[in-house]
């Protein structure tokens, strides 16, 4: 693939979530309705291979188990299905889930291990789930103290038991989603040594009041990232009580990703992926990353872009209303694409204009070039 984005156009509605497999030939998409669509890669494009449509309103959020190849889904139906290929039929067979919540379903995420997921929702709790072999089901435990309202992202460390939770109560928080007779006793981390079910290892804030819309450890899993809706950009490193939020350039981030211990992709509502790096243990904003980015308008906040059009005596009601960049619309999800957790080569972005993006790490040099702050 080449440096420039692949962009897929499905042509469908907006895309709410998306997963890929572990060898990136099939992806799944839920274009804000019900239905989770399988695609299968077809040449240059994807074809539609199978339609899940277990779920009675709108999926949230889907996760693809690399190693098991089983897929997860959640809905505001209050339900959560795992879908496991039967090899003979060659169709998707849903399996109970019990998540016990009275609210929708917003989030998902399969373990490292994948012997578990963990299911965030707006009743104020966590659906932490694990399989019973007695009764073929997934059953669940909760975590819910101090949690005060939805839960909007989570995201797994890489020891399989500490859980990060961005919720609109405005918080952070790492929690230990260890079950008993399921994980082994993690190694101490800069999280903490002893980690029963529920305990919480920490909880933040950017310090301006932004619910928190995603949520990413760090590689190692020694730092965690978050975003928030004062469009900020917060790292918290705990081996070194540091605690950096960043006032981005921008409109709010709606997800994030980890390039490697010392980059960071965020993206949102400025509808383009967004560079941030740690340099001389200070993280700051670099740059845009999409080149169709006009170079006069990177790193401008709302209030200079209007200050910019008064001093020019424009209208706000100018005929201009193109978007200079791939994306026509909010970006809700980066996915990492190729390379490991330890250095990411490509990710991928969906959003609300109907497209999949797939970007080249390669590019970061070339978005470096439209830097002016």
């Amino acid at each position: 693939m080449s440096d420039l984005p692949n962009v897929n156009e499905f042509n469908l509605g907006p895309i709410s979530c998306h997963a890929f497999n572990q060898d990136r030939t099939a992806l799944a998409l839920s274009f804000n309705s019900n239905v989770v669509n399988i695609f299968r890669k077809s040449g240059s494009g994807w074809s539609l291979a199978w339609t899940l449509a277990e779920h009675d309103k709108h999926v949230t959020s889907i996760d693809w188990a690399p190693k098991s190849n089983r897929i997860v889904t959640c809905s505001q139906d209050r339900n959560a299905y795992v879908w496991t290929l039967d090899s003979a039929s060659q169709q998707w067979r849903p399996s109970l889930v019990l998540l016990r919540i009275n609210r929708a379903a917003t989030f998902v995420r399969w373990s490292p291990e994948e012997d578990k997921f963990a299911v965030a929702s707006g009743s104020r709790c966590i659906s932490v789930c694990y399989f019973e072999e007695d009764n073929d089901w997934w059953a669940s435990k909760h975590i819910k103290k101090p949690i005060r309202s939805t839960v909007l992202s989570l995201d797994w460390h890489p020891n399989n038991v500490l859980l990060a939770a961005g919720c609109a109560d405005m918080k952070a928080r790492v929690f230990s989603a260890f079950i008993k007779g399921n994980d082994k006793k993690p190694a101490p981390s800069p999280w903490g040594e002893k980690l029963p079910f529920n305990t919480v290892c920490g909880e933040f804030s950017s310090g301006t009041g932004g619910w928190v819309h995603s949520v990413a450890f760090s590689p190692s899993g020694d730092a965690l990232a978050f975003t928030g809706h004062d469009s900020t950009l917060t790292i918290v490193t705990p081996a070194a009580g540091s605690v950096q939020t960043i006032r981005a350039p921008s409109l709010p981030y709606l997800s994030a990703l980890w390039l490697n211990e010392n980059q960071i992709i965020a993206a949102g509502h400025d509808c383009a992926p967004h560079l941030f790096e740690n340099k001389g243990q200070q993280w700051a904003f670099s740059a845009s990353l999409d080149s169709a980015v006009k170079k006069a308008d990177v790193g401008f906040t709302a209030r200079d872009t209007f200050r910019r059009m008064d001093s020019r005596a424009q209208s706000t009601t100018s005929n201009d209303t193109e978007v200079h960049t791939h994306h026509q619309n909010t970006i809700n999800s980066i996915r990492a694409f190729t390379g490991d957790r330890n250095h990411v080569d490509q990710y991928s972005t969906s959003g609300i204009d109907g497209k999949l993006i797939i970007w080249s790490t390669n590019n970061i040099a070339k978005g470096m070039s439209n830097l002016h702050l």
